[in-house]
């Protein structure tokens, strides 16, 4: 049975994963000890110390997401005449790659169809 969350997820910087991870590796404390301390879990400890024993300081950078293109075009009516091209480029690069995968969509996307 999934917890129920009421906090947003939080936001480990590269440092402050660097602080947590030379308590273990410097100061010789337990995983178990310092994901105590931290209110962390020990699995996501452990996995920070092998990423940084592995792949050095540079793995600890959190990894951008590309989230979606379209929300800067959210407000339509506002958008320059440079903006609605974008958009509207976008949104033909998206109908592009659908095409490519192999299914169409007709107008809001509720109805897909498949190619064979």
């Amino acid at each position: 049975m999934p917890r129920n969350r009421t906090e947003p997820n939080r936001y480990w910087s590269k440092e402050e994963k660097l602080r947590i991870i030379n308590r273990v590796l410097i100061d010789g404390l337990s995983t178990h000890q310092v994901a105590k301390d931290e209110y962390i879990s020990g699995g996501m400890l452990r996995g920070w110390i092998k990423k940084y024993i592995e792949q050095g300081e540079d793995s600890l950078e959190n990894k951008r997401k590309p989230g979606n293109p379209l929300v800067k075009y959210s407000r339509r009516k506002e958008l320059s005449d440079l903006e609605k091209l974008e958009y509207e480029n976008m949104k033909l690069r998206i109908e592009n790659e659908r095409l490519k995968k192999g299914y169409m969509m007709k107008g809001d996307g509720s109805f897909v169809m498949y190619k064979k």
